[in-house]
This record gives structure tokens, C-alpha cells and sequence, in this order.
């Protein structure tokens, strides 16, 4: 599990390609200090473990379901992708929780200044449209959000200064795609109101006449 809170971003040095899959290195520093192999690492939001390690690297095999369903197939050379180490219970979550399973992709449409603050825009497919609520938290290429506004498809985040900083969102240009998890409790009430075993009152028009849809 992780929180959505960026550690450091590591820089792309090496893709290969296999049949099963792509391993990749990442150069990077911050989160080498307790590294050990089989670590769990979010690499852009999608959780991996690690495979080898060295005094400046790490490097992490994604397999082809990875590649299906991440941005990961994108990876370049020198890329930048935000890294966080699985979270331990002896510190405070100030993210929201973060599982580290990709749920979609989503593209990015633009960004507009706000003061002193960007927000930033991007499309998402139609299916996902119940998990992506205004006020909500959602995760974008690992990074832990809230959701500024809906419109349709079409879903907006604020960037701060610090957080513009510290990830590489702010090096997205129109058209590129990034990872998106969505709320994981979300997940987990539509599971329990779809189920037939399901003997509660409450349904997705209570849900939707108190405000919560």
C-alpha cells in the first residue's frame, strides 16, 4: 500500500523489451535507503517489485498486463517517473490510501495558470465515470489528488507550487497519457451494493438523492 505522497523522481535508464514483458532501471537515490530485492516500489502509480538494485538504481520487470493497462509501453530514455516506497504504519498518512493497481489510462488535455497554483485537465474513458466524483481523491501517476472539477469525461486537478516541483506532471504535454487509479473504497461499496447478498437499504438512488453520487 501507498499514500500518493512522491518521494523522489528517478530518471529512465534502460527499457528492454521481452516476450513476457519489459524490465526497466531507474536511476534515483532517495528511496535506495532501505531497498531490498522484491521490494514493493509505485513506480507512476503502479506498484512493482524490485528486481536488482544498485548504489544508483533499481530495476523492476512489468509484465505484459502492466503494459497493457499502464503507460508504461511509453517509457523513454531520460523519462522522469515518480517514485514512492510502500508505506509502514509508524507515520502519518497524509495522502489517501493508494493500493498501486492501474485501473485506467487517462489523457492529458491542458493545464491553466490559478493564481499561483495550475489546474490540470484530462479525459477519461466513460466506464469510469462512477468513481471520479468532485471532491473526491483520485491518483495520477502515483501522485494522491483531489478531484477540482467534473464535466462529463472529463475530470480537473490543482497542482501547487511544491507538488508541481516535486512530480512529473508538470512536464506533461497535451496528448500524453498517464496512469489513473481511482478511490479504492469506491471500488469496494460498488462491490458491496452490486452484491446479491446485499440486504442493505441503501442503493446507488439513495446514494445519488443524499448527495453522495
Amino acid at each position: 500500500m501507498f499514500t500518493g505522497l512522491i518521494e523522489e523522481t528517478g530518471r529512465i535508464a534502460e527499457v528492454k523489451l521481452a516476450s513476457s514483458g519489459m524490465e526497466i532501471k531507474i536511476e534515483c537515490t532517495k528511496i535506495l535507503e532501505d531497498i531490498k530485492t522484491g521490494a514493493s516500489i509505485c513506480v507512476n502509480g503502479a506498484c512493482q517489485s524490485v528486481t536488482e538494485y544498485g548504489k544508483n538504481y533499481i530495476k523492476v520487470f512489468s509484465s505484459n498486463e502492466t503494459l497493457k493497462i499502464t503507460n508504461f509501453k511509453n517509457l523513454k530514455i531520460n523519462d522522469r517517473v515518480n517514485l514512492e516506497r510502500a508505506l509502514t504504519l509508524n507515520k502519518r498518512i497524509d495522502g489517501h490510501i493508494v493500493s498501486g493497481h492501474i485501473d485506467t489510462t487517462a489523457v492529458f488535455l491542458e493545464s491553466k495558470e490559478d493564481g499561483l497554483s495550475k489546474e490540470f485537465f484530462f479525459k477519461f474513458p466513460d466506464e469510469f465515470s462512477k468513481y471520479i466524483i468532485y471532491k473526491g481523491s483520485i491518483c495520477i501517476n502515483g501522485v494522491s489528488l483531489t478531484i477540482a472539477s467534473v464535466n462529463k469525461n472529463v475530470f480537473s486537478v490543482e497542482l501547487i507550487p511544491i507538488t508541481l516541483k516535486e512530480v512529473n506532471l508538470s512536464e506533461l504535454r497535451k496528448g500524453d497519457i498517464v496512469n489513473i487509479e481511482t478511490d479504492l473504497f469506491a471500488k469496494y461499496v460498488e462491490k458491496i451494493l452490486n452484491s446479491k447478498d446485499n440486504k442493505s437499504s441503501i442503493s446507488y438512488g439513495f446514494l445519488a438523492e443524499n448527495g453522495f453520487l
